[in-house]
């Protein structure tokens, strides 16, 4: 069992002798210039001390601590800005372990995530909670986890590997590294007083955790306060000013995210910029970062770069990707600031508006130096039940990626997904579509859309249409990450090309892979419950890039298209999806028929 890292109980003693001089400090920096994220002000010449990977003295002068064996660091002007929190985030989105996303986030200065591994719980239930944690406790950076709370997402909608209970939640509360609930996404179910969303909310209070929030609605009269009541105390669905403004209202915290294809900060944080709101209640977050824009772009960092942007002052948004993220989940006593007891998380930055990691101290280590990691990730030996998630029951052939038409129809109306560059949101459409020897045929933007059963082997296939994708010729994308429930999602214009994808999934164990007329285009196998890797970042990144490649040669120009191929069956995001058990129509969380009426 992986050892936490030490309390502060146990490293006060110490703690207390540097500061007063008494012992000599492991490490001493001096010579920059600190971002106090308490007072919102910025130190000249202010000097650390850390000891016990705790910073024992913060103040004008650290001479008094260094003593013999003292590492001293001349920061050289630079400025000292805390260890970056990612306030709600998915590991798995990154299709990496928990090693493998602390080895590609902990270079740009993130020293802190607070996960919901909902994704592989899921797949493997609370024993894929478990291998999570496990992993993630072996890091040399702090990874906290939430215990996810609605798996499926969408009860009656969807059907999920592994559901979790209210007894599952409870155990989990009991563990080291869970700081609270995952995002609430059955919010209907909180509206209505479903029992078990209720009850799994309060044995997280009872533990003194947090409850994670998930809105996805607009509509902000008594369903939203229905919701707000039922305990949630942060939401990351937000999407308007308006938003943001009511979460703050009802004494929730706005989590403002932007991940690899989610664009949500501009429009909600002028609630700070330009109503003056307090920023203490506003968070930063990625929420879903795959590993290309890890590796390439950063994280947090990036997060905090485009805030800064977008008209937030560069203090502010420091703030709001650090202190106001431990305060919420009750830890600003451990971390999120630099200050005496906290742990010794830290970047050194030339520039706060580019704010660019030249150096990370993570718990008073050296982890990373010019973007390069220079500390261990230990990784888990996940074990076989992990690594065979993928079972579908028989060989697919063609035939089921096909639609019959109605009797005697030769057009019929349908209900076609749409999906919105850079939004989680989908929209309803509905197309006139030919048919042709009796199976509907998609024409111009539209093109085909199957889910195919991989938890159970019930060689189940649901099929519908999506429209935005512009793929223009044969070609066929399969994965084995379609959130939440993580069924098989298969999109492509060939029946006969989306069979081959989805079999040859089930004959690697997951991923994602791409065909055409010329064969299997690119491949990113993903074994561990099929959504994530234990290969390094870059090579994982390097494969992510070699699929945007396919994808934009078969015609599709999205920004980060897979990203919202990999969402089209989310259940509990309006307007429109499409599940192992068929059509969903989140407005009204409700399975309708795939026709609308004869065109």
């Amino acid at each position: 069992m992986p050892t936490p890292f030490p309390s502060w109980a146990d490293s006060a003693p110490r703690l207390v002798a540097v500061a007063a001089g008494r012992a000599p400090a492991d490490l001493v920096i001096r010579g920059g210039r600190l971002v106090n994220v308490h007072t919102r002000e910025v130190l000249d010449g202010w000097q650390v001390a850390v000891a016990a990977g705790r910073f024992a003295y913060v103040g004008p002068d650290a001479s008094h601590c260094a003593g013999e064996g003292t590492e001293i660091v001349e920061a050289g002007g630079r400025f000292l800005v805390p260890g970056l929190c990612d306030g709600h985030m998915h590991i798995e989105s990154g299709m990496l372990t928990p090693a493998g996303f602390a080895a590609a986030v902990i270079p740009h200065g993130t020293t802190t995530l607070f996960a919901d591994p909902h994704e592989i719980a899921n797949v493997l239930g609370l024993r894929g909670v478990r291998l999570m944690l496990d992993e993630a406790l072996l890091q040399p950076a702090n990874l906290f986890l939430q215990m996810p709370s609605c798996a499926p997402s969408a009860p009656g909608l969807e059907t999920t590997g592994h559901p979790i209970t209210e007894a599952d939640v409870a155990e989990a509360m009991g563990w080291d590294g869970i700081v609270g609930l995952g995002e609430m996404m059955n919010f209907p179910g909180v509206i209505a007083g479903d029992r078990q969303m209720l009850a799994e909310i309060a044995a997280t209070q009872r533990a003194g955790k947090i409850v994670g929030g998930h809105y996805a609605s607009t509509d902000l009269g008594p369903a939203f306060h229905a919701y707000a009541a039922g305990g949630p105390a942060d939401d990351h669905e937000g999407t308007r000013e308006e938003d943001a403004v009511a979460r703050m209202r009802a004494g929730m915290r706005a989590m403002l995210r932007l991940g690899s294809a989610w664009y949500d900060v501009e429009a909600q944080v002028t609630a700070v910029t330009e109503r003056g709101l307090d920023p203490r209640n506003m968070i930063l977050c990625t929420d879903d970062c795959h590993s290309g824009t890890l590796v390439h772009d950063g994280h947090m960092d990036r997060v905090v770069r485009h805030a800064i942007a977008c008209g937030l002052d560069p203090l502010i948004a420091i703030q709001a990707a650090t202190i106001n993220t431990a305060t919420h989940f009750g830890l600003e006593r451990e971390l999120g600031s630099i200050a005496p007891g906290r742990r010794a998380d830290l970047l050194l930055a030339s520039d706060l508006r580019d704010l660019r990691a030249e150096r990370v101290y993570a718990r008073g280590r050296l982890v990373a130096e010019g973007g390069r990691l220079l500390a261990e990730c230990p990784r888990l030996d996940w074990p076989a039940e992990a690594r065979a998630t993928v079972r579908l029951g028989r060989r697919l052939e063609a035939g089921d990626f096909t639609v019959p038409a109605p009797a005697g129809a030769d057009r019929v109306r349908v209900r076609v997904i749409g999906v919105v560059e850079n939004q989680a949101p989908t929209r309803a459409l509905s197309r006139d579509l030919p048919v042709r020897d009796g199976l509907v045929q998609p024409e111009g933007p539209v093109a085909r859309l199957a889910v195919v059963e991989r938890h159970r082997g019930t060689g189940r296939v649901r099929n519908a249409f999506v429209e935005g994708f512009g793929y223009d010729r044969p070609v066929a994308l399969a994965s084995t990450v379609a959130h939440d429930s993580h069924q098989m999602i298969v999109a492509g214009t060939d029946p006969a090309l989306m069979a081959q994808a989805a079999n040859r999934l089930g004959e690697i164990g997951g991923g994602v892979t791409l065909w055409t007329e010329a064969g299997e285009r690119a491949c990113l196998p993903l074994p561990v419950a099929g959504l994530m890797s234990d290969r390094p970042a870059a090579e994982v990144a390097e494969r992510a890039q070699a699929l945007g490649r396919a994808m934009e040669e078969a015609g599709c120009r999205l920004n980060n298209a897979f990203m919202q191929h990999s969402l089209l069956a989310l259940a509990v995001i309006p307007e429109l999806r499409l599940t192992d058990l068929g059509l969903v129509d989140v407005r009204r969380f409700a399975l309708v028929d795939l026709f609308e009426a004869n065109a």
